[in-house]
């Protein structure tokens, strides 16, 4: 049999679904939750003129529609990965499905602006309790190393293209109904989620919560997690310099350096720092990071262009979007996993990476008055490189999981996205509004202002990917045994090891 990339062979996988049916209808379960959160949160930022029109928002509280819901899925993914492992990932999974699916209706029925938020925080604790775990199922459901390529393939796509899709959706339902559909929406598909997972997961007890139930290791964490995102998510508004970011940043900062050195010493650790002896996993978080926040330019700032400099509505800017998430599904979903086993997961994401900043490359360029064809779908197909990026990132953070270690490996991948994301909030989003504000003030148009300013961050984006591509060129080492197989001289994160 020729070399396959390195993987991670679970030293123990537990009680599994019997049959390559079952562990395939549990790929579909995972994936529809995953499709589920992501959706949810493409669909909200397409909503949210109409939410605030209805419930009369304030424009500093209404982007804590979008923000109460990171705050709290950016700082529990973590810990609820972890969860999963010494309570049981299923539990967990649904757990987080039933909480997820129970705060739409909340939220769908939300009359003002207080339970709305209040219903987002709890959106965001179910979507981290989902999310976080559904990554260490499959790698314990799919121990061949072929099979775990194509699931990861799938369950890739549907981050990957949810976004897109949920654009289209949120404008479609806002436009034809209204915004209280974009949460109902959810109850049909968590339900169906809960009655499939039921039996297509397999059962399993957890490690317990002796082995590492670490109380103020988790309150450390989960602290510190939540004040920094809010503080980073908070920035914008209110300025890096002031003491309302400085002072919770330096907080933020505290807590985290307190709970690295509470793990150090635990006896039973939250988060054992053996993860981090590999420096696969390591440098893949570290590239998802960069990724994520260079495109968020494409993700939101696309959109916004589309809105505000060439006059798109709601659903014809979400269908703009979708050659995007056709492609990108074309790419994860068709040759990804052929292309990993072929090449190895480092050539395949440095090649994701080049078509992404090829993709921003252009946007740099992006006129004022656009012709789509000419100037924004040769974009839109060139996004291909994240279906490319996404699963080979996957399967290299997840490279080190074992049994009993899957769900945190899953919960840190999920977190330093969210993470990434932030920070693409924060500074291309600032860097963008004050080229456009400077630009407004000299006396230039709406449109050539706003243009500019989504020109900066695109190059700040380009930039990004270079250095994510750098990172991953660098650090990223091929083995001399296979064509294909990564060398990791830290690896061997818990029991794992590398098959031959």
């Amino acid at each position: 049999m020729p070399a396959a990339p390195a993987t991670a062979t679970p030293a123990a996988t537990g009680p599994a679904p019997h049959g390559i049916c079952s562990r395939w209808t549990a790929l579909a379960v995972l994936s529809t939750g995953l499709l589920m959160t992501v959706l949810d949160g493409s669909i909200v930022t397409v909503a949210m003129p109409a939410v605030q029109a209805d419930l009369d928002f304030s424009p500093a509280g209404l982007s804590w529609v979008v923000n109460a819901y990171l705050v709290a899925f950016g700082s529990l993914l973590l810990l609820a990965g972890r969860l999963g492992d010494l309570l049981g990932r299923k539990r967990t999974f649904l757990t987080g499905t039933a909480l997820f699916t129970a705060a739409s209706l909340l939220a769908a029925s939300a009359g003002s602006p207080a339970v709305l938020l209040a219903a987002r925080f709890l959106q965001g604790v179910g979507s981290a309790a989902a999310s976080a775990v559904g990554l260490g199922i499959l790698v314990t459901l799919f121990t061949d190393a072929r099979e775990r390529a194509r699931a990861i393939a799938v369950y890739s796509f549907t981050g990957a293209a949810g976004a897109s899709i949920g654009q289209v959706l949120g404008g479609v339902l806002t436009d034809a109904l209204d915004w209280h559909w974009i949460f109902l929406i959810n109850l049909p598909i968590g339900a169906a989620a809960l009655l499939v997972a039921l039996p297509a997961l397999p059962d399993d007890r957890g490690t317990g919560l002796r082995g590492g139930a670490d109380a103020p290791g988790a309150v450390l964490l989960t602290t510190g997690l939540m004040v920094g995102i809010a503080t980073l998510v908070g920035a914008e508004q209110h300025g890096w310099a002031t003491a309302r970011t400085l002072g919770p940043g330096a907080l933020a900062a505290a807590l985290l350096a307190a709970f690295v050195l509470r793990q150090a010493r635990a006896a039973a650790p939250l988060v054992p720092l053996r993860i981090f002896r590999s420096r696969t996993v390591v440098v893949a978080n570290l590239v998802q990071m960069l990724m994520v926040a260079a495109l968020f330019s494409f993700q939101v700032l696309v959109a916004l262009y589309l809105q505000k400099v060439l006059g798109y509505g709601a659903a014809d800017t979400g269908l703009a979007m979708l050659p995007a998430a056709a492609v990108i599904g074309a790419a994860s979903l068709g040759v990804a996993a052929r292309l990993n086993a072929r090449f190895g997961e480092r050539a395949v994401l440095l090649a994701g990476l080049a078509l992404l900043a090829a993709a921003l490359g252009l946007l740099v360029r992006l006129p004022v008055h656009a012709h789509y064809a000419t100037d924004l779908l040769p974009v839109m197909l060139l996004a291909a490189g994240f279906g490319l990026a996404l699963p080979a990132l996957t399967t290299l953070a997840m490279s080190g999981a074992d049994e009993h270690d899957a769900g945190l490996a899953s919960g840190l991948f999920n977190t330093t996205q969210q993470i990434g994301m932030a920070i693409g909030v924060v500074v291309l989003a600032t860097l963008a509004a004050a080229r456009t504000s400077a630009l407004s003030t000299a006396g230039r148009t709406t449109a050539e202002a706003l243009t500019e300013g989504y020109r900066l961050a695109f190059a700040v984006g380009t930039g990004l990917l270079l250095a994510a591509a750098a990172v991953a060129a660098a650090l990223l080492g091929w083995s001399s045994r296979g064509r294909g197989e990564l060398r990791d001289p830290g690896a061997g994160v818990g029991r794992a090891r590398v098959e031959p």
